[in-house]
């Protein structure tokens, strides 16, 4: 039985591990923000977890388009159509533009926002001041993220996470220097490390894009050539695929978003536990989301080859996969949850040992929902290969809003739960979101619709 698998546990690595490398360089550069600013202050700290909330709300809408066209990319290589990819992933950079443009006023007025959010005055003028200058990054990290999808549905995505871990020293140093004032620079606070992470995605965006470019198998698709001319009926294709996917990343995350806003009217203490257990687990996803990544550009591939039996041992291999790296996160979350919320925490701030117990406590919840969480998302991957978008976004919806949040709104306030309550609900909308995307594309492919016979058969 293994032997039969070997084949797609190697392919799957292959292509998966890059991926996993990229959101783990791209999560690192977030774990450096937040460790540093919480070495600042308590209330950097949660001025941040308020302010990436608000930035993640609006990049989890914009990334439909990237993922979305991984797996329209990889079924029209697989057919061999040169004009389809150009023209796809071309319209998802210019829709990526668009969308982050249009973005910016948020950011710019975002403090009446969080202050009619129930924020506190300080946490929502710092967040503020973070976002009118982190809120410019928006536009490289979508567009890295669609040049990685195309590089990916070639079988090259490790380029982008080289780029991304290059990025990280020059990261915490531009932090050190302009958080904290060093090396004669002033101190700037959230400012500062607003700058740092708007150099470090620029600069990543140029070298992802020099590299397209440059590579010799990419060269046929002229992707950059005649960049500026619209295509409307590709960017209508992309849109329509794209934008479900977006709503559905907005609803999985607006999930943690509401979580982080409604932690915030507990108290400033368990926000700040609250966005570093959050930031733990969140490492944790990258592997699964990165396998997710793999899973859409496999499936895609076998739908262009209209290959039942070929896409579901490569789905299979991605779930197991998967399933025991969950496991081994439940244990490590179990047995390490003190100290791994102490790295986040200067040992002399006198309020670290509160934050450190109620981190501690959540990571027990968080261990929780790590095979749902896990399941889910590959879920979306498989049905995204097979460019299935919009009932996967009612499902996400139904999930996550009407039955998760109301549960974690219900656990902690009215029944008396606190924190702990928010991520009890957290697990019931992420474990009913599992089981129907599950449901969804295994229906699917027992039927045969996820690859329809040829034309030319």
């Amino acid at each position: 039985m293994f032997g039969k698998y070997s084949p797609h546990i190697l392919a799957t690595l292959s292509l998966g591990l890059p991926l996993i490398g990229s959101h783990l360089a791209r999560m690192a550069i977030h774990v450096s923000d937040t460790v540093l600013l919480g070495w600042y202050s308590v209330d950097a700290l949660a001025a941040l977890v308020i302010a990436t909330s608000m930035i993640n709300i609006f990049f989890f809408l914009g990334m439909g388009y990237g993922i979305g066209v991984m797996g329209v990319i990889a079924t029209a290589i697989a057919r061999g159509d040169e004009t389809e990819v150009r023209r796809s992933a071309r319209m998802a950079l210019w829709l990526s533009v668009g969308h982050s443009l249009l973005c910016m006023p948020f950011f710019w007025f975002s403090g009446p926002i969080l202050l009619a959010l129930g924020q506190t005055q300080t946490t929502a003028t710092m967040a503020q001041d973070f976002l009118r200058i982190a809120g410019w990054g928006l536009l490289p990290m979508l567009g890295s993220l669609t040049l990685n999808a195309y590089l990916a549905a070639q079988e090259r995505p490790g380029v982008a996470m080289w780029v991304t871990l290059a990025g990280l020293p020059l990261n915490v140093a531009l932090i050190w220097v302009l958080t904290f004032g060093n090396l004669g620079m002033p101190e700037l606070g959230v400012r500062g490390a607003a700058i740092a992470s708007v150099t470090v995605q620029m600069l990543g965006l140029a070298a992802l894009a020099l590299y397209a470019h440059w590579l010799p198998q990419a060269r046929k698709y002229n992707l950059f050539q005649r960049f500026w001319r619209p295509d409307t009926q590709a960017m209508r294709d992309v849109f329509r695929i794209g934008w479900p996917i977006g709503l559905t990343m907005v609803a999985e995350g607006g999930l943690f978003v509401a979580s982080n806003v409604m932690m915030g009217w507990i108290g400033t203490q368990e926000l700040a536990a609250h966005g570093i257990a959050l930031q733990i687990t969140s490492i944790a996803f990258m592997v699964h989301l990165g396998l997710s990544n793999a899973a859409t550009v496999r499936v895609g591939q076998a739908k262009g080859r209209g290959d039942n039996v070929w896409m579901r041992d490569a789905a299979v291999t991605v779930i197991g996969l998967s399933l025991v790296f969950a496991a081994l996160t439940i244990a490590a979350f179990l047995i390490f949850a003190r100290p791994l919320v102490g790295l986040y925490l200067d040992a002399a701030d006198p309020l670290a040992p509160v934050i450190i117990a109620i981190g501690a406590g959540l990571l027990v919840y968080a261990a929780l929902f790590q095979l749902t969480d896990a399941l889910q998302v590959i879920a979306l991957g498989f049905l995204r290969g097979v460019h299935d978008t919009r009932v996967p976004m009612w499902i996400a919806a139904f999930s996550y809003w009407v039955i998760g949040m109301p549960v974690a709104w219900a656990l902690a306030f009215p029944l008396g739960f606190g924190p702990a309550g928010l991520w009890l609900g957290l697990c019931v909308g992420l474990t009913l979101a599992a089981a129907l995307l599950m449901r969804r594309f295994w229906r699917g492919w027992s039927r045969g619709d996820w690859t329809p016979p040829s034309p030319a058969v």
